[in-house]
Formats: C-alpha cells, structure tokens, sequence
C-alpha cells in the first residue's frame, strides 16, 4: 500500500431489512424496559420498607441520583460520537462492550450493606448512578441504529415500530409479572433482597436482548479497518461540531418541544390515574382493567405505525396521533363521570400514543439525514442521544402538573371527591395532556418541515458525496 493510503472502512453488505429486523428488532428494550421497572416501581419502596432508610434520606438519595441521571443525559451520544469508534462499529459495540456491567451495578441500588445509614447511602448513589451511566449508553447506541440500519424512511418507520411495540410489551409484562416475580425471588434470598435478585435476573434479559441486537444488525453499519494513514471519518465529530447539529438545526429543535407532549401523556396520566378511579370514580378496583387496556392499545398503535408511515410518512403519522391524543384526552375530560367511558376513551388515546411513541425515533432519525447534508457530519449518536432529555423533563413535570392539580382541586387524601371536583380531578390525568398534544401538533404542522420526499432528496445528494 502506498504511502498517502487513505483510511478504510468495511461497507455494509445488507441493504434492506431481513425479517428478524422488522419484527423483532426491540425484544433488547423490552427487557430494559423490564429491568429498569424494578426502579420505577420499587425503588422508593425499598428505601423506605426493605432497607429502613427514613423518608427524608430516601429522598435525598432518589432525588441525587436522578438529578445527576438527569445532567449527564445528554452526553452520551456525544461522547459515543467524539470517541474513537470501535471494533464492531461506533455504534453496535456498545450492545455488547458494557451492558454484562449492569447486572451486578444495578442490583446494588436494592442492598443495604451496612448498618451505618450514611455509608449505605453513598453506595446506593453510587451503584445508581454507575449502572444509569453504564446501561445509556448501550440504551443511546440501540436507538441510533434506528437511522444506521434504516436506509429509507420506510426502513426507519418499521425499525421504530418494532421497537416501540416490544417496548411496550415490556411495560405490559411487568405489570403483570414483576412483583410476582420478586416475590418469588424472596423465598432464595429473603425479602429484603428481592428487588436487588430481581434486578440482577431481568438485567441479563436486557444484555440477552441488546446482544441479540447486535447479532441481527451485523453487516449494517461500516466497520472502520485498520488506519494506514491519517484519514477523515465523518462520523466522529467534534463538540462545537454537536452544538452545530443542534443549534443549526431548528427541526431537531421543534421536535424536541413537541417530543414533550408524548412524555407528559405518558407520565403524568399514569401517575393521575390512581387519583381518578379511586378518588373522583370511587373504584380503585378498576385500576387493573384500566392498565390492561390502555397497555394493549399502545401495544397494537405501536405496531400499526409502520404500516400508517408507509401510507402517510412519519411527519404525518405523529402529527394525526397527536391530534388523536388531543381529541381523546379532552373528551375524558368531558365524560369524566362515567368510569368505563373513560377506560375506552383512555385505551384510544394510548393507542395514538402508541403511534407517536414509535414515529418519533423516525422523526429523530430524519434530522439526523437534514443535518448529515447540511454540515457533512453524521452526528447520529449525539442527535438520537437527545431524545433523553425530553424524557427526563417529562418526569420532572409529572411532579409538578400532578401536584398543582391536587392543590387546585382540593385533595385530601382518602376523601372521594363529589361534583365539579370529580371532574377537576381530570384535569392532570386527561385536561392538561390533551392541550400539550395540541401545541405539538401546531409545532410539528408549522415547524418541522423535513417531509419523506425531502429526506430522501438530502440521503440522496449526501450518498453522491461519498
């Protein structure tokens, strides 16, 4: 080879997706979604009944983690993109370099080790934030291979749904299964380390299924070979590089903003929703039926996605599931009296949720396409990285929409609400999600103008550069 040898890399040899990839790309998320419901769930639990922390140090603890989980959100695909790539690719590596970590990280977020409270503590923090750390960036790796392995907004779409459907079936399986399961776990290990077995076990699920991740995107992305002489990579970049994909970029920007319409309705009805059915219905019972339904419309809004995209493209499909969301979400605030009514209309509005929770990777994916040709770099890891802080600002306005609402509304815990305080309570759990879902999908009519033609256009003048 000669002396001025340029740097090499190993072209993808597949094009299109095998059926492994459109039907079963996502059973990884679902068994992170699996694994991270122990937190979600239990983790306050087992604060303050397993391991005897009081009520003020649990939350001292839960709220340092979180909001250092929080801060570094944003980092990870930035640093996946300003690192050199690795062996497998910058981005299938991480399925398989660091997600065997989580297992022993995370089940140290549910042992108390020590007798000493603030020892304990520290080492909670610690092993929160380590595994957190750990699992995002095997977490953004997975989501960026979303427009890695999609070579056409067709391609994208489908990879999306079929993420998002096994997503969701995770969240679906762990209603059912989870504390089941830890309870199981209790016999071996004793109560008070069941929620650290139970994270331990559903942890290998989540490496199991990023590893079958790996396994089936294998010949999709380019492989970079051994570096002769000094060449250029498009897809490492520099900081100032990641801040120009964003701040130059303003459908990246529009797109985040309305991202957190799809959040709140996630959040804030599932926290709101005890309160309707047992304080404004008067029937907690009705809970299980209400989680069962809404989860299987998400379910099957998630799958159907794919097939709406390649109608309507994915800008269409998320702007009529936010109008969905829209419409649904305030008739519950109208019919708020009638429990069942608002079961169906509840099922129906997660089932457009469900569409929208799977188009917007694809969105992400197309700002990724705009700011590939507009700049010439591929940030794909920093832009699909992004997604997280949408999410983490969702969680935060959980708290404060729900809190608000129970003030306005008068609250007492264990008193059922009569009259307009009934419908009052709806105001969280249907009123406030449904305007949200309204401006995102103002934002996304007039803001986002990246339409399947125009990426296909971009794709096509960025493929005539190579």
């Amino acid at each position: 080879m000669s002396g001025n040898t340029q740097q090499k890399k190993e072209a993808p040899k597949k094009k299109g997706l095998t059926n492994t990839l459109k039907y079963f790309f996502g059973v990884g998320d679902a068994g992170f979604v699996l694994m991270s419901n122990i937190e979600t769930f239990y983790f306050m639990t087992f604060l303050t009944d397993l391991a005897g922390f009081g009520s003020a140090i649990a939350g001292i603890i839960n709220s340092i983690f979180t909001t250092v989980d929080a801060c570094l959100s944003w980092l990870y695909g930035g640093i996946i993109n300003g690192t050199k790539a690795k062996k497998w690719g910058r981005y299938r590596s991480w399925l398989i370099l660091l997600p065997w970590a989580v297992p022993f990280l995370y089940a140290f977020m549910f042992i108390r080790v020590s007798d000493n409270e603030i020892l304990s503590a520290v080492i909670i923090i610690a092993a929160s934030i380590a595994s957190h750390v750990v699992w995002n960036f095997s977490y953004v790796a997975n989501a960026t291979l979303v427009s890695v392995v999609g070579k056409t907004p067709e391609d994208k779409a489908v990879l999306s749904s079929s993420r998002a459907t096994w997503n969701n079936i995770g969240g679906l399986l762990f209603s059912y299964l989870g504390l089941p399961f830890a309870t199981l776990l209790a016999g071996f290990v004793g109560e008070r380390n069941q929620f650290a077995a139970a994270a331990f076990c559903l942890g290998w699920l989540m490496v199991a299924g990023y590893f079958a991740h790996f396994k089936m995107t294998e010949g999709y992305e380019e492989v970079e070979t051994e570096t002769v002489k000094k060449g250029k990579d498009k897809s490492k970049i520099t900081i100032r590089e990641m801040f120009a994909s964003l701040f130059k970029n303003p459908q990246l920007m529009i797109l985040m903003l309305a991202d957190l319409a799809k959040w709140c309705v996630k959040f804030v009805t599932a926290a709101a929703a005890i309160y309707y059915f047992r304080d404004a219905a008067g029937n907690a019972g009705l809970m299980t039926m209400y989680t069962l339904l809404i989860s299987l419309g998400a379910i099957v809004g998630a799958f159907c996605m794919r097939y709406l995209a390649k109608q309507l493209s994915s800008r269409t499909t998320m702007i009529l599931s936010y109008i969905g969301m829209a419409v649904f979400l305030f008739l519950i605030f109208v019919f708020y009296q009638n429990p069942y009514v608002v079961i169906i209309l509840m099922t129906i509005a997660q089932f457009f949720y469900g569409i929208a929770f799977a188009s917007s990777p694809a969105l992400y994916a197309d700002t990724i396409v705009y700011s590939t040709w507009k700049t010439g770099k591929d940030a794909s890891g920093w832009i699909m990285g992004l997604q997280n802080l949408p999410l983490k600002i969702g969680v935060f306005l959980r708290g404060v929409i729900l809190s608000a609402c129970l003030v306005a509304v008068g609250w007492q815990s264990g008193v059922v609400l009569e009259g307009s305080a009934r419908q009052g309570m709806t105001i969280a759990f249907a009123l406030v999600p449904a305007i949200l879902c309204a401006a995102g999908a103002v934002l996304l009519i007039f803001g986002f103008k990246i339409t399947k033609e125009k990426v296909e256009q971009y794709q096509a003048e960025i493929d005539a550069r190579a």
